[in-house]
Parts: C-alpha cells; sequence; structure tokens
C-alpha cells in the first residue's frame, strides 16, 4: 500500500477560481453558466472545450457544495451532532428543524447544483458539432472522454438534487412521486415543471450510461480530482441502492470493490511526524492520512483544491480554532451516542475525534470532531485551517452499499463478510447480520463511516426512520438538544427554494408541508 501512496503525484490537478453565487427572483434553470465560456462565442474549439470542463469541475468546488452545506447540513440536521451552547447560531434554523423554502443554505445548494447542470449542458449542446470539425484524432479521443465526465458530472448534481429535494424513492409510486425539474439543454426553453421521481432517476441512469461508454478503466486512479469510470460505478451503485434496486447495486458495488486500483485505507501506520493539533510526535495511520493529507487509496473522487483555488472550510463549525489560534470554540460537538460506537482499536476514532481546550468558559474539555481540521500539507502551513479536500466517492462506501443490497436479498452472511472486512481495515469489528437486527448494525456502521459526510439525513429518511436527541451528559447544551422526530416527517426533505416556486411563469411545484 505504501508504494501506491507514494505515487500519488501521479495526479495532475485542475485549479480554477471558485465564482460566488448570487440568487434572486429568477430560476436557477435560467442562470447563465458564469465564468465558462461566454453564449456569444460558444464552444467552437478543442481547448473551449476544456475550459468549459474544467468550469465545471470548479462550480462543484463551491462552498454550498461537498466543501460545505451539501456534505454538512443533512448531518446537522439530523441526529450526529449537539449543539454547543454559547454558539454561534451557525445553521441554526436548520439545527432546530426550522426548515423554511427562504433558507439561504438551502437556496445555496439547489442553485449550486443547477449551476453544475447548466455547464454541463453548456458543453453537451455544442459537443457534437465540435467534434465534427476536428481533424485531429488524439483531439476526437480526448473530446470523447471529456464527454463521458460530463455526463457523468451532470448525473452526480441531478442525483444530489434528488437526494435532498425529494422523498424517498418508492418502486410502486415512483410514477408520481416529484422528482427534480430535468434540464437537458443549455439553450433551449427550461422546463416549468417536476418530472416524476421515477423520471428523474432514469435520467440520471441513461447519463451514467453514456459516461460509462465513454469512459475507460485505465484512468482510474486513487485520489483522482476528476471523474472516471470507476466513479460511474461508485455512483451508479449508490443510485441503485436509492432506487432500491438491489441486483444492480449489488452488481456495480462489486466492479468497484474488485478494482485493483484502489484498497481501503487501514489501522497501521503509514509514517511519523509532528502533531499539528496538540504538538508532540504523532503516528498517522492510513485511515488518519485520507484526512490530515487528503491521500488515500481508497478515495475514488475528491474535489481538487489549491491555496488559490479552494471552496469552503468543512471544519469549521467543529472547531472554530482561527478564532484566537489557542482554543477550539465549537458550535457542534459529536453526539455521545455516536462516539460510543467506536471501539477503543478503531482508527476512525483517533483520526475523527479528539478531546480539547475549548474558550467557553471554565475552558471545558470536549470530545471535538477533527476529521476536518485542515489538510496540513497544502492549507495549515498557510494558516488556513479547517479545509480539506471533500472527497464525494469513497470504497468504504460501496462495501456498506454492498452489505445493506446483500440484506435486502437475505444474504446476510454475504452481508456480514463485507462489514468485517471494512472493520477489520479500520482496526475494529462487526456483527453479525441477521434479519432481525440487519438494519440497526448497517444504520450504525454507515454513521460510523461515513460520519459527518452528508448521508444521515437521506439514510433516516429513506429507511423511514425516525429519531431523538437527548441532553449530552459530558458537556453544555445549547437549544434543539432534545428533539423528537418522527418517521416521515416532511422536513426530512428540503423545500424548493421559494424564488423558484414565485418565479415568472415558474410551474414548479412545493414540496409537501412547506
Amino acid at each position: 500500500m505504501k508504494d501506491m501512496m507514494n505515487n500519488i503525484n501521479k495526479i495532475f490537478t485542475k485549479a480554477a477560481a471558485v465564482i460566488a453565487l448570487s440568487f434572486g427572483m429568477v430560476s436557477c434553470l435560467e442562470k447563465l453558466p458564469g465564468d465558462a465560456i461566454l453564449e456569444d462565442k460558444g464552444m467552437k474549439t478543442f481547448s473551449d472545450a476544456e475550459q468549459t470542463l474544467t468550469g465545471i469541475y470548479s462550480a462543484y468546488m463551491s462552498g454550498a457544495l461537498y466543501s460545505g452545506y451539501l456534505t454538512i447540513l443533512p448531518d446537522i440536521q439530523a441526529d450526529l451532532v449537539h449543539a454547543v451552547q454559547g454558539n454561534t447560531n451557525t445553521y441554526g434554523p436548520l439545527w432546530q428543524w426550522d426548515v423554511r423554502p427562504t433558507n439561504s443554505e438551502i437556496t445555496a445548494v439547489y442553485g449550486s447544483l443547477y449551476k453544475v447542470i447548466a455547464r454541463c449542458n453548456f458543453y453537451l449542446d455544442q459537443v457534437e458539432d465540435l467534434r465534427e470539425s476536428l481533424t485531429d484524432d488524439d483531439d476526437i479521443t480526448y473530446l470523447d472522454y471529456y464527454t463521458g465526465e460530463v455526463y457523468c458530472a451532470r448525473a452526480n448534481a441531478y442525483a444530489e438534487l434528488i437526494k435532498c429535494f425529494c422523498e424517498a424513492y418508492d418502486p410502486d409510486r415512483a410514477h408520481e412521486q416529484m422528482g427534480v425539474a430535468l434540464d437537458s439543454t443549455y439553450f433551449g426553453t427550461k422546463p416549468q415543471r417536476r418530472a416524476s421521481l421515477k423520471e428523474s432517476y432514469a435520467f440520471v441512469v441513461r447519463d451514467l450510461e453514456k459516461s460509462e461508454e465513454l469512459l475507460d478503466e485505465d484512468n482510474d486512479w486513487y485520489t483522482n480530482p476528476y471523474v472516471t469510470k470507476a466513479a460511474v460505478h461508485a455512483l451508479r451503485s449508490r443510485v441503485a441502492l436509492y432506487m432500491q434496486d438491489w441486483n444492480t447495486a449489488v452488481d456495480y458495488s462489486t466492479k468497484m470493490i474488485e478494482n485493483k486500483a484502489f484498497d481501503l485505507s487501514t489501522s497501521s501506520v503509514y509514517t511519523t511526524g509532528t502533531d499539528v493539533i496538540q504538538g508532540g510526535a504523532r503516528a498517522y495511520t492510513y485511515v488518519d492520512y485520507m484526512w490530515t493529507h487528503d491521500l488515500a487509496t481508497e478515495i475514488i473522487w475528491q474535489i481538487g483544491f489549491t491555496t488559490t483555488s479552494y471552496g469552503g472550510a468543512l471544519g469549521q463549525v467543529f472547531l472554530n480554532f482561527n478564532t484566537d489560534y489557542t482554543y477550539f470554540y465549537p458550535d457542534y460537538m459529536p453526539s455521545e451516542w455516536v462516539i460510543g460506537l467506536y471501539s477503543s482499536s478503531d482508527a476512525r476514532r483517533t483520526a475523527y475525534f479528539r478531546t480539547l481546550p475549548t474558550g467557553y468558559q471554565g475552558n471545558p474539555n470536549l470530545t471535538l470532531l477533527v476529521k476536518y481540521f485542515g489538510n496540513e500539507d497544502i492549507f495549515i502551513p498557510y494558516n488556513i485551517f479547517h479545509v480539506c479536500q471533500p472527497k464525494p466517492l469513497r470504497l468504504a462506501e460501496q462495501y456498506l452499499i454492498r452489505a445493506e443490497a446483500y440484506c435486502r436479498q437475505n444474504e446476510f452472511g454475504k452481508a456480514t463478510s463485507d462489514l468485517r472486512t471494512l472493520a477489520k481495515a479500520r482496526g475494529a469489528s462487526a456483527s453479525s447480520l441477521s434479519e432481525s437486527n440487519w438494519l440497526e448494525v448497517i444504520s450504525n456502521e454507515r454513521a460510523k463511516e461515513l460520519y459527518m459526510e452528508g448521508f444521515r439525513l437521506n439514510d433516516l429518511k429513506r429507511w423511514n426512520k425516525g429519531f431523538k436527541r437527548v441532553t449530552q451528559s459530558s458537556a453544555q447544551n445549547g437549544p434543539g438538544s432534545t428533539l423528537d422526530i418522527k418517521a416521515g416527517d416532511y422536513r426530512f426533505v428540503w423545500p424548493i427554494p421559494q424564488h423558484e416556486v414565485e418565479a415568472p411563469g415558474s410551474g414548479i411545484r412545493q414540496n409537501t408541508g412547506y
């Protein structure tokens, strides 16, 4: 594994500026692609196509997406953290389940995903004409590969919109469940209604099928800032799980698990160095290194940041170390029930959490999330804290997807094997699965592995589970610390932004309850 890690420099990272988003009473479907090629110029050359693709990856760098709201808000809204008394009330409304169509963070997620889609459509509307005009065979080959990346990027954006803004998929009702507004062209007339959930997922699957045809395994490589065929397979398995298509979920997660380009990070020591959080020597496991340096053999796709081009600070509300660079001032701390899931030997426990002195009255020591303290190679040397390269797709999730799909097929032995393979890599163990306990075990294992990566709210929604927050015994408790959310609560589904519903000529329907 160490040789694989040492080859990480083979990856070439595209850097692109992040453009701030603004929202008014105009539909997100009508917005221009911003810093992409201007509409009056179009995509006339191979260089234009490269620039447009760079603009798509740039849009994914937005702090409203994987480096911010899209990643942490679904978990903050759920049951994985507690607000600390004296916090700044950042994300307070969502934490307290005051979920409204005018919420700025929800609006930003919606608009940012449609910004990605607009840039993809700008490319796809023109790529065939460009392809016909090219004479260099290498350019044509590269253009086809770029097109595969764009189809995957669009499919992913729509899949995230569906996850956040739609009900859990019901195969028997999907044709009547509300999906999302499907915009497949940049230049044409924009849709004024939401497609069905069945139509919406079918659109995503078609894009992934086109992407799979155009991409190849030769470019599969861990810690890749570009989507490759591996990313298509990983996303296809996730989408299949959400669609309750268990056979496809097993097939595509198996493709990823058997892909020799990737391997689970382990609890073995990779290197030693200085602990940037508390000083002194530190032994870094492979699991540690995935989060402290954003390098790991299990990262399928991550968003490439540089010191001059990066998005949001994932760790800010969990640490706020840059308040005075001495103490930590967390807005949120991990829920005690989550901490209790990890054994003392579990490498994730030390990689994700640390007991640290806070700057609140009396300087209490609290167990805090340090998973997103910041990249120790790229950002912390420049006193940029809490900024990490987001990891939308990891191999660990594929084991969890296949285990859950196996359980749905009553293959509990196979599911147990997958959970134990993942747990062993982390230096932990996993329980045997059975018909009576599988959902509880899967729920706990997903919480442990995917902590604060944006999955919890959707998981509870699709499992039709509620949750109850209880007062933390070891720390200060802020408002919302005792909350009882029932299964099926309408607020598991985020509202369509108010401006989208009220835009002139809009036929976009709001979600139930708002």
